[in-house]
């Protein structure tokens, strides 16, 4: 398990999304460990957080398939820079997400290039951004999606070794709500009370909830007003919604969009911002043949399972390309000081992703 050697490298290298010097350090490793097995980086620079790299196989006709990770982590330097293991855990940020299913792609790699098997067709995406939702990445990654028949992505696998099937699609807003300032104790009546829109607001966002559908609409923060003897002149209300399915999503945001226009307190104005974040991962028929297809060649079941939390494949999957994502070791502690993932599942996750990509770049498909 020689690997683990490699995963205590970059987990002991801070890497939280800000640090752009320690993402870009991490990227450099894998550049190391990537290039002596026949891949060509591409570096897209960013200046503010870290580059972005894109790593070319030898290239070939047929099928294309991406493998998608991300660099960074949620914990600034000093708060959760250690790595440990016992005789079944391995401890430190990014072991699990995502480190350690970055580290199940070069080793699965390696067997392939050990073994004397041409890499062929076969791509990997490592962006710097993910874990404060893609905002620079999701537009390169949605653009090199366009070239790619089929995506695995190597977020944690499930307790289970279940891959991930679907994924709500997500988006955060805020609603800025004006009325007029008055003394409360003068001329109350002559106030336009935005708090009191706020609370309309609210209601009626959080009533779009529809838990039958897996749809949730959840009013995180809300805040208002200057104290308790003025009318309050303004209000703000920060929300998110989670849904599965392109249709829910459009009754949402239509929703959304009717009330922001419509005031119960006459005289308030609103106004909305933000927006879809990352669309929803659906699962489909075309998902499953994908997983049944997975298991013939890997020659054993392959359970399956449905996220509310969003990921990358999110983006590739609303790029049309067929995705399924959880390909990493399984893990649990994520964003906290607990994090951790199973030894034993990245032996697991290694051999399924070697059996897998010896198939693909053998036939150009995972079909026969």
């Amino acid at each position: 398990m020689g690997y683990l050697d490699d995963l205590r490298t970059v987990c002991e290298i801070n890497s939280y999304t800000k640090n752009k010097a320690g993402v870009d350090r991490v990227g450099q490793q894998f550049d190391a460990w990537l290039q002596p097995l026949g891949f060509t980086p591409q570096i897209h620079r960013r200046e503010l957080i870290g580059d972005h790299r894109f790593y070319r196989s030898a290239s070939a006709d047929g099928k294309r398939l991406l493998l998608l990770g991300h660099l960074d982590t949620v914990f600034p330097e000093g708060k959760f820079e250690s790595y440990h293991e016992d005789d079944e855990w391995v401890y430190g940020p990014g072991v699990c997400d995502m480190k350690g299913g970055n580290v199940v792609i070069v080793e699965a790699l390696r067997k392939l290039h050990a073994a004397g098997t041409p890499i062929r067709n076969i791509d990997i995406l490592f962006v710097s951004d993910e874990e404060t939702g893609s905002d620079d990445s999701k537009y390169l990654t949605a653009e090199l999606a366009k070239d790619y028949d089929y995506c695995l992505v190597y977020e944690a696998a499930g307790m289970h070794g279940e891959v991930v099937v679907g994924r709500k699609g997500v988006g955060t807003f805020t609603v800025d709500i004006t009325g007029v300032a008055k003394h409360a104790g003068n001329f109350y009546a002559d106030g336009v009370d935005a708090n009191l829109e706020a609370s309309h607001k609210l209601q009626k966002l959080v009533a779009l909830t529809d838990l039958g559908k897996g749809t949730t609409v959840n009013v995180g923060k809300m805040e208002g007003g200057i104290g308790a003897n003025t009318v309050s002149p303004h209000a703000h209300l920060l929300f998110e919604i989670r849904y599965k399915t392109p249709r829910e999503r459009d009754r949402v945001l239509a929703g959304i969009e009717e009330i922001v226009a419509t005031s119960c307190v006459p005289g308030t104005t609103a106004k909305l911002g933000g927006g879809i974040q990352r669309d929803v991962m659906a699962h489909t028929a075309e998902t499953d043949a994908f997983v049944a297809a997975l298991e013939k060649i890997g020659g054993r079941p392959l359970p399956t399972e449905e996220r509310g939390g969003v990921s990358d494949a999110n983006i590739v999957s609303a790029a049309g390309v067929t995705t399924l994502d959880g390909f990493g070791p399984f893990g649990d502690g994520d964003h906290t000081v607990h994090e951790r993932a199973l030894k034993r599942s990245f032996e697991e996750r290694i051999a399924l992703s070697e059996t897998l990509f010896t198939h693909f770049t053998t036939h150009l498909d995972f079909k026969e």
